[in-house]
């Protein structure tokens, strides 16, 4: 015996009320339980997948603004450390305090960075210098001073270093900062200084702070000098950190005042320091976020089985009680009543014991109507989609068809010689084929990005004719063809020097392009200059231009092109790189675009 005469016997031997039933909890209880239960697992673990990015974005975006504030703090300790006016007071030898103020009173340095940079709550260098008291930033290292482990770190090494630092005010209160910590070197003295600089806890709470999430930061294995919370001040991190690794990463959860949360903690090397800053991020609220929502799939799975079985009641009470009508007029029918009812309830498999030909008929034309009626509606949805397809394909152009229609164009000009415009199309259809192929490349070989700016400058040759001069200058020993470029990069220069520089001037405008390499201390520097011979620029225009160029405003409209270049670069090869702009008023205009040189043979 098979499955289907098993259920056929099983069938056979209930009443149709509980073959209903049993065909509910078949149908619609069990795959909505199943379904349900699958949904809400990958419901949850999707959720927290995107908690999880979401968490990983923010702990990125603290980083990245960490990073930028202690590189920054960096450059202006380089700037403090080998200040030769501080230097010369750090190393001096004062006959009395009136001659010690006077000389530090002269030194506006200190004053400067503390009252022009947000980021800074203050500056103090710390020496041991005798001659030297309390005054401003000076300090006078005492034996309180000088057993500090901070102190003790500081004279024994040259390298800059982070530490999270705290401090009471008069009234007991307790602060912490991020500090950066270094020595100054001071030539043949006997003398030590150390330089402190606080980094402002207000400045750090404006630019990291996140209304969804708690941030807590902390240096080394040091204490939490920075939090969202401030009860999380000078605690440990939330959950224990391999020190000894690299870069330690950790993705998860945890339980922070017994609820349970996300966290992401990530290891944020400091620029020239050997000093890890570790940044921990919690989402505290994005496991009620799930259970509520968990909760309400699965109050829909409830309704969703509840009302069915509430239809399935009204219904199999209904069907039940025709069952029984029909039972009763057949029963009369087998007793030669043939009184019956008029109408029978219903359209279904009970009433063709009943109802004539006629109804059975009627039901057939319906259903015909309803399926012709749905034929209908597919052949027009099908009509549409083809008319869409015809419509996409006709809205294509075919790069090919293009370049080919140019040079027929190009040839029926040469036929009938007219060779400049021949020549235009030409040169036209060089232009075109170069943006189009490269449109969507990431790099394209330094030789053909030249070519394109050469074919441009062929172009307004055609249209400015004697008023333009153009000349291109390479360095001796360079292979173009070994250096990679972004594309499209040099033309929208080009472009600019022509259109600011050279537009108002009669004939003798010259454009110069210049590719060179520099050699720095640390790296090598390949250097493309455009230059020209035009009107140049004041003072003033050319400070707001470079500014353009380096912040984004969506509501200017000049300056567009040479700030996306400039970005291009930045994102492409580092902050590091980017475009010089260097101009006098009469004297012309030179474009610097800065690259560095091992990148480009990789590429």
């Amino acid at each position: 015996m098979n499955n289907r005469e098993k259920l056929t016997k099983i069938f056979n031997r209930s009443t149709i009320k509980q073959q209903l039933y049993f065909m509910y909890t078949v149908v619609v209880i069990v795959p909505i339980t199943l379904i349900g239960m699958f949904l809400l697992i990958n419901n949850y673990r999707m959720m927290v997948n995107y908690h999880r990015d979401l968490l990983e974005s923010d702990n990125l975006r603290v980083r990245n603004i960490l990073f930028e504030i202690t590189t920054q703090i960096y450059n202006i300790s380089e700037n403090i450390s080998f200040d030769v006016d501080l230097q010369r007071i750090l190393t001096g030898n004062f006959e009395d305090r009136e001659a010690y103020l006077e000389a530090v009173n002269v030194v506006p340095l200190l004053d400067n960075y503390e009252e022009n940079y947000t980021e800074i709550s203050g500056i103090t260098v710390y020496t041991d210098n005798p001659s030297i008291t309390d005054y401003k930033q000076f300090v006078r290292v005492n034996d309180e001073i000088a057993v500090q482990g901070w102190y003790q770190k500081a004279i024994s090494q040259s390298g800059v270093f982070w530490e999270g630092m705290s401090w009471q005010d008069d009234y007991g209160n307790e602060y912490f900062n991020l500090c950066l910590v270094r020595k100054i070197p001071l030539m043949n003295s006997p003398y030590y200084a150390v330089l402190v600089i606080q980094i402002s806890d207000n400045y750090l709470r404006t630019r990291v702070d996140s209304t969804e999430y708690i941030t807590m930061v902390s240096v080394d294995k040091g204490f939490v000098f920075y939090s969202s919370d401030r009860m999380q001040y000078g605690k440990e991190q939330l959950l224990p950190i391999d020190y000894e690794e690299p870069y330690y990463q950790y993705m998860g959860q945890a339980r922070r005042e017994g609820n349970r949360c996300f966290v992401n903690i990530s290891t944020l090397h400091t620029y020239q320091s050997d000093s890890k800053i570790y940044i921990c991020t919690v989402n505290e609220q994005g496991y009620k976020s799930i259970q509520n929502i968990l909760y309400i799939c699965l109050a829909i799975i409830l309704v969703a089985i509840l009302i069915p079985g509430i239809m399935i009641y009204i219904f199999t009470t209904y069907f039940t009680e025709r069952v029984n009508v029909l039972r009763q007029e057949m029963h009369k029918a087998s007793n030669q009543d043939y009184e019956l009812i008029s109408t029978f309830q219903g359209n279904d498999e009970l009433s063709e014991a009943f109802a004539d030909l006629q109804v059975m008929v009627q039901n057939i034309k319906e259903q015909e109507a309803r399926a012709y009626e749905a034929q209908i509606s597919e052949k027009e949805l099908m009509i549409q989609q083809q008319d869409m397809e015809f419509k996409m394909l006709a809205s294509q152009i075919n790069p090919h068809f293009l370049y080919n229609t140019l040079e027929t164009i190009r040839m029926k000009a040469f036929t009938a010689g007219d060779k400049e415009v021949a020549t235009a199309i030409k040169l036209l259809g060089k232009s075109m084929r170069y943006v189009l192929e490269n449109t969507g490349t990431s790099f394209t070989t330094l030789e053909e990005e030249l070519n394109h700016v050469e074919i441009y400058m062929m172009i307004q040759k055609l249209r400015f004719g004697e008023r333009i001069q153009y000349e291109k200058e390479i360095e001796a020993g360079l292979n173009l063809q070994e250096y990679r470029i972004l594309p499209l990069l040099l033309q929208p220069v080009v472009e600019n020097a022509i259109v600011h520089g050279l537009e108002d001037m009669e004939p003798g405008g010259k454009i110069k392009l210049f590719v060179h390499t520099k050699s720095m201390e640390e790296e090598s520097l390949l250097l493309i200059d455009v230059i020209d011979n035009g009107c140049g620029m004041t003072q003033e225009v050319l400070d707001k231009l470079r500014k353009d160029i380096e912040i984004k405003d969506i509501s200017r409209s000049k300056s567009i092109g040479l700030y996306n270049i400039n970005q291009r670069i930045k994102l492409n090869y580092g902050e590091q790189y980017r475009i010089h702009v260097y101009s006098e008023l009469q004297n012309g205009t030179t474009v610097r675009l800065m690259f560095p040189l091992d990148k480009m043979k990789q590429g």
